[in-house]
């Protein structure tokens, strides 16, 4: 029988050699190689059964309600057993909060839930629930890293929902490694997986994120589970989302809005309606319809431009790409003779929110443009992606979006000229040019 050889291991994206580096060759980070031991098993394969697959069958899968109608929507109707759930977020933003939340509404369902702290103990805990109004008379906690005393326990509560919080403490007695480290993560939510998977149990995991806001540990963590969801939002706001990154049993791209308050997490049906109640009519303001998945959001997008204080124009961003933004200015110089080289530019999405998609660069330059030229642009909403020549692209969901304009009193609507498409009640311009837009509504 082979021995256990040591083996280094990259902490960042979970490549291994047998040879230290300082660098490593897979993901380029430092001094991220940790020598770990490799253990020599022996596996056993079995055959697997192929058939045409016209002749597999389909099977209707059981949803699972969470207790909150809106992440309900977001996971496609609810959740299914044996679905492995992977939730990452910032510390602080409410990832504990939100699944003693969940845990609760759906012990009161369907039954006795287990909630795995290897962070907190069960006092702290408790002292959260009391302060949300969570009684919990079948949600069970157990402040546990060991994963073989979390499987035993599972075999003894047998319960209907597992919730891990975080993978990253929990580590096995079989391995020598840290917890934390990409061998235990990988190891620990491999063999969690397998067994609620086999016993038709969902899973929650907590994932503790990185620097960059991804999830720390190996990147095959994300590729174990079902489904992946990111909670984002500023710490210091009211508001979070949601976002449903992968989904094997749904749509990924949806999301869930959320309201944090003192008695824990509160959802908003209709988000569109809290980010837009504030909102007064002033230069450098602009309405963007954001989609996430197929759900449209009316988004509020603020420019500032003021004169330079110092030699180099400040340029800022909150909710925005800061290099797309660069991209727009130097857009809007060229091709619609809109200087801001002398000018600081500050850019805000309302809310806390986050603008990914392309659609968003028409609605930013037309803010920045109100704001130099200091003329309102009255209720209209905008959308497109710019392009470097000036040109205005198409987008997805043009009509989804001028839906929910109309459905919140929007009559006006600029668009791409390849989204053109008609909606009643609505007068919807198509534009193919940065001066375009900028003649119909400055």
């Amino acid at each position: 029988m082979k021995k256990d050889r040591a083996v280094f291991v990259c902490q960042n994206c979970g490549y291994s050699s047998y040879r230290w580096f300082g660098k490593c060759p897979s993901c380029g980070s430092w001094n991220s190689m940790v020598e770990e031991r490799e253990r020599a098993n022996l596996k056993v394969l079995s055959k697997g059964m192929h058939k045409p697959l016209s002749l597999w069958d389909t099977e209707e899968l059981e949803r699972l309600s969470t207790g909150m109608a809106q992440i309900n929507n977001a996971l496609g109707g609810g959740i299914v057993r044996g679905q492995v759930i992977l939730i990452a977020g910032e510390p602080g933003i409410g990832k504990s909060t939100l699944l003693l939340q969940l845990a609760d509404k759906y012990s009161k369902t369907y039954g006795k839930v287990l909630y795995v702290s290897g962070e907190e103990s069960g006092s702290q805990i408790a002292i959260r629930a009391r302060r949300l109004g969570v009684v919990g008379e079948d949600l069970y906690l157990l402040p546990e890293t060991n994963l073989e005393n979390i499987l035993d326990t599972l075999d003894e509560l047998n319960p209907n929902l597992l919730i891990l919080d975080s993978i990253q403490t929990i580590h096995s007695s079989e391995m020598e490694s840290a917890p934390g480290s990409v061998s235990q993560v990988r190891e620990c939510a491999y063999k969690l997986s397998e067994v609620c998977k086999k016993r038709g149990i969902p899973l929650f995991i907590v994932g503790q994120v990185n620097k960059e806001g991804n999830v720390a540990g190996p990147k095959v963590l994300e590729h174990l589970v079902d489904t992946v969801l990111y909670f984002e939002g500023e710490r210091f706001s009211f508001y979070r989302v949601l976002k449903v990154i992968k989904n094997r049993f749904g749509a990924s791209g949806e999301m869930a809005v959320l309201r944090m308050t003192d008695g824990g997490l509160e959802e908003v049906p209709e988000p569109s309606a809290l980010f837009l109640r504030e909102r007064v009519g002033s230069s450098g303001s602009v309405v963007f319809p954001h989609t996430e998945g197929s759900k449209p959001v009316l988004l509020e997008v603020q420019a500032l431009t003021i004169d330079a204080i110092y030699t180099t124009p400040q340029r800022r961003s909150q909710g925005y790409d800061i290099n797309r933004l660069a991209l727009i200015l130097a857009v809007l110089e060229k091709e619609a003779k809109v200087f801001t080289k002398d000018k600081d530019v500050f850019i805000n999405v309302v809310g806390g929110m986050q603008i990914v998609e392309p659609a968003g660069d028409l609605a930013v330059a037309l803010a920045v443009c109100s704001s130099v030229k200091n003329k309102e642009l009255g209720d209209v909403m905008v959308f497109g992606e710019l392009g470097l020549g000036g040109e205005v692209r198409a987008v997805h969901f043009p009509e989804l979006r001028l839906k929910e304009g109309k459905r919140f009193g929007f009559t006006k609507a600029v668009v791409p000229k390849g989204s053109m498409v008609e909606e009643e009640g609505m007068e919807v311009y198509g534009v193919s040019h940065i001066r375009e837009a900028l003649e119909l509504l400055l």
